[in-house]
């Protein structure tokens, strides 16, 4: 199975915000992420909308006709979105609320308990669940038990490590990856994926179903432009897949 690219357009959110108005358009924006071959589009409300706003979700979810992804700490106002608007995923983050970006996965063996009632309520809606999780395969078995699809390895560490050229710097993420499979969880990837790394990271984490990539992927689109940024990583997806099946 090709993993699939979901672009994060929270950056373009991001922009709009700070002069207020509605350019550039994130409406506008996903659906030509779609057009250009994005295969799923990426959202993080946050408690305080300082990028994508709650409004803006149900905006998009008109105009959705790949894959519709919300990520965020499930807080009563939260779910309630997710439920009402019904993404084909949400993604759960522990992330707080003064937080610049999401920077740790779930301890799922301390929130065991709390996962199981939240996703629960979201797998009675038919939304597919995912929970954020750093590269730890001993959290693997309480991940499964909460009763999650997927699981979304925080890939920052990988990406520091591999821009300091370090070998193996996939390593850990690959166990878990594995552990994963064999517990029957689906796996997504993301946080600081980029063009340099994402083709490495394709080729050597098995099982990956999905890759939400944002600020990387619009801050490229600066010098590249949009469309030839979403098509690189295609192909460098592609590219990393085919490696994978050589070996």
């Amino acid at each position: 199975m090709k993993t699939k690219l979901s672009v994060n357009i929270n950056k373009i959110a991001t922009i709009r915000n700070a002069r207020g108005g509605n350019t550039p358009n994130v409406v506008e924006a996903a659906i030509n992420c779609q057009r250009f071959g994005a295969e799923g589009i990426t959202v993080h409300p946050r408690p305080d909308e300082r990028h994508i706003t709650y409004q803006d979700v149900y905006d998009l979810k008109k105009v959705i006709t790949t894959e519709f992804n919300i990520e965020g700490n499930p807080v009563p106002k939260f779910r309630e979105l997710v439920l009402d608007v019904k993404p084909h995923q949400v993604t759960l983050v522990p992330d707080a609320e003064d937080a610049i970006t999401s920077n740790a996965g779930w301890d799922t063996e301390k929130h065991l308990e709390y996962l199981k009632d939240i996703i629960a309520e979201f797998k009675e809606a038919g939304i597919r669940t995912s929970i954020f999780l750093d590269p730890r395969p001993e959290l693997i078995e309480s991940a499964a038990a909460t009763g999650t699809d997927r699981i979304e390895l925080y890939t920052e560490g990988f990406a520091v490590d591999y821009a300091n050229g370090d070998e193996g710097a996939a390593e850990l993420y690959k166990a878990t990856a594995i552990f994963a499979e064999e517990a029957g969880l689906k796996v997504n990837a993301g946080h600081d994926l980029s063009l340099d790394n994402i083709e490495f990271f394709v080729q050597e984490i098995p099982n990956l179903a999905e890759v939400s990539i944002g600020h990387a992927l619009i801050s490229e689109a600066l010098y590249l432009g949009l469309e030839n940024t979403i098509q690189t990583y295609l192909r460098k997806i592609e590219n990393g897949f085919l490696k994978a099946q050589s070996l």
